[in-house]
């Protein structure tokens, strides 16, 4: 009788690992965040020292999850807390390259549903203190399925 010893392969995440805040010692960020209905803000809306009128400041961590930006701008947008609402995130950072802003997607959560990108942190993005947050909010479909959402001029959601 021969018996057979297998092996166990294990993928390996060469990111670092996140150092938990602690949010009892740590002072929280202010985080501009800027919310639109269906899609992103175009990046000329943050040009020239202007910013889109809808802000919302929000105090946190760099360790609050996008399931936790969420859950705050539900606190405050009482359509947004219906079930199958999409929320997609950009970090919104000055261009390096021109002078301007460039929007960078990060994830998206939907309320009342458990999503893949639930437990990004704004510490495992680029996110860089001093760089917004813009929300595209989507409200569910009818059907039930995820809304599109809507496509800038330039061809950005």
């Amino acid at each position: 009788m021969s018996s057979f010893i297998g092996s166990r392969v294990t993928e390996v995440d060469n990111k670092p690992l996140e150092k938990p805040v602690d949010r009892e010692k740590t002072c929280p960020l202010l985080l501009r965040v800027f919310c639109n209905s269906g899609r992103h803000h175009r990046q000329d809306e943050f040009d020239r020292g202007r910013v889109p009128p809808n802000e919302l400041q929000i105090y946190t961590w760099t360790d609050a999850s996008l399931k936790e930006l969420s859950s705050l701008v539900k606190e405050v947008n009482p359509e947004a807390r219906r079930r199958g609402t999409f929320f997609s995130f950009a970090i919104v950072s000055p261009d390096n390259r021109r002078p301007g802003y460039h929007l960078n997607n990060i994830g998206m959560t939907c309320s009342g549903r458990k999503g893949p990108d639930d437990s990004v942190t704004l510490a495992s993005t680029s996110f860089q203190i001093g760089d917004y947050v813009d929300i595209a909010i989507s409200l569910p479909t009818r059907g039930g399925g995820p809304p599109p959402l809507r496509r800038d001029s330039w061809g950005r959601m």
